[in-house]
Order: C-alpha cells, then sequence, then structure tokens
C-alpha cells in the first residue's frame, strides 16, 4: 500500500471486508459470483464433530414448519435462507412466544451478526431502554431480524425482499405476539408494502396484529434528534388495543 495514507488504507481494508474478503488465502476456492457453496465431508462425522457440520438445506420450507421451535432451528441450519454465506455469522431470534410485543428489526449489522444477535451493541441498549420507558422488560419482547445475515449494502433485491416477508409472517404466526414494531426500512417494505417514511406515524394491521413501522435504534444513535419520532411511533403501538 505504498503511496496510501493511513485513512485511506483503513478505507480500502474496510471496503474489501464489507466484500467479503475476509481472509488473505483460503483452502479452498471461493464463489464470488454465486451463492456459497457448502463443502462436503470428507469422512463422516463422529459425536464429537456434531457441532462442526456445515449447515444443511432445508427439507421443508419454512411456511410448512408448525411450530416455533421448528422454525427456529430451521433458522438455526438452513442454508437455503435469503442472504445465506457459509462464512456469516447468523443473527438468531430470541425471546418468548406470546410476547407483548415482537420487534422485526433491519437487515444485522456486522457487529450484531457477531454477537448472533438481531440487534446488539449500543443499538440493543437504546432498544432496552425505550422498552422499559413504556413498562415492557426485554425478556418480554420477541426480537427478530427481516433475514439472518448482514449484508454490506444492508439492501434487500424484490425476489429476496418478497421470501422475507413470506418467511416473517409465518414466523410471526408462530410467536403470536400482541404488537409488532417494525424496525427500519426493509421490515416496512417487506410486511406494510410502503417504504419507511410513509409508513410510520400510524397504526397498521399485519395478520390482526397491530403494528407500527419506525426507526431502527441505529439510525437513532446517529441521529439523536430523531428520538423523539420512534418515541411517538412506540406510544402510538402502546396505546393500541389488542384483542
Amino acid at each position: 500500500m505504498n503511496g496510501l495514507t493511513k485513512a485511506e488504507a483503513a478505507s480500502l481494508l474496510g471496503w474489501w471486508l464489507d466484500a467479503g474478503v475476509d481472509v488473505p488465502a483460503a483452502d479452498q476456492p471461493r464463489q464470488w459470483f454465486g451463492r456459497a457453496a457448502l463443502i462436503p465431508a470428507t469422512s463422516e462425522p463422529g459425536p464429537a464433530d456434531e457441532d462442526q457440520r456445515a449447515p444443511q438445506a432445508s427439507t421443508h420450507s419454512a411456511a410448512s414448519l408448525e411450530s416455533l421451535e421448528a422454525f427456529q432451528d430451521h433458522l438455526r441450519q438452513a442454508s437455503d435462507l435469503p442472504l445465506f454465506s457459509a462464512t456469516s455469522a447468523r443473527a438468531l431470534p430470541h425471546g418468548p412466544a406470546d410476547a407483548e410485543i415482537m420487534l422485526v428489526s433491519d437487515l444485522p449489522a456486522r457487529e450484531c451478526a457477531s454477537e448472533g444477535r438481531p440487534i446488539g451493541g449500543e443499538a440493543w441498549a437504546l432498544t432496552v431502554r425505550m422498552l422499559a420507558a413504556t413498562g415492557i422488560k426485554p425478556e418480554q419482547a420477541y426480537v427478530a431480524s427481516l433475514a439472518c445475515f448482514f449484508a454490506p449494502a444492508s439492501q434487500l433485491g424484490p425476489r429476496e425482499l418478497e421470501r422475507c416477508a413470506e418467511d416473517m409472517r409465518h414466523h410471526i404466526s408462530l410467536v403470536k405476539p400482541k404488537r409488532l414494531l417494525l424496525l427500519g426500512e426493509s421490515p416496512a417494505r417487506a410486511l406494510i408494502g410502503q417504504p419507511l417514511l410513509h409508513a410510520r406515524g400510524r397504526v397498521h394491521r399485519i395478520a390482526g396484529l397491530p403494528a407500527v413501522a419506525t426507526l431502527h435504534p441505529r439510525q437513532l444513535l446517529q441521529r439523536p434528534s430523531d428520538k423523539a419520532y420512534a418515541w411517538r411511533d412506540l406510544l402510538l403501538l402502546m396505546d393500541e388495543e389488542v384483542s
């Protein structure tokens, strides 16, 4: 990197990381222009290798899974999920069934995926404070991400968005929460069919449940002045009567 300043070098390295180049060399070739393929095992795994096996393609569609436990297991193991990458950590849902509120988050940030959670770090701390202000403890909320994997551009194509919407609607039907809070642009487009700017500020119905779309906590950390908008959205949702 002769001739580059430290800032330029850091920017260049960050670009390669976002592109998925996370090691200088690998033992196996990587398919850069297609979906990552699983490398078959060279021998039958034994019990000690149980946790080291590569994720397997699901033999059932997500919509056919009839229990929340089966759906969560599908998210934990399947290789046919939107944005799947064999080298990426999964941001998996957490929380109770029949939750007071279900948070549907936009795509996880890189640090959230590394924590294995849909929302992590300072963004989760802010989320907890917002929920606490309405009397909801974090363990009373079910938290899921529209897709389990980090994407550098934080965007979903139309087909991926449609697939995520179908899977999330089924996910919601299994959780059976009382209310839905959609965090960010992609959940608003997937589940309401509107950009966040148009969707927020009013109550929608998703599978018969009251739902409000609002700004993702990551954006609130970047623009603290927007917290007032998110707070009004949250109050709007909590004031809605539930059956």
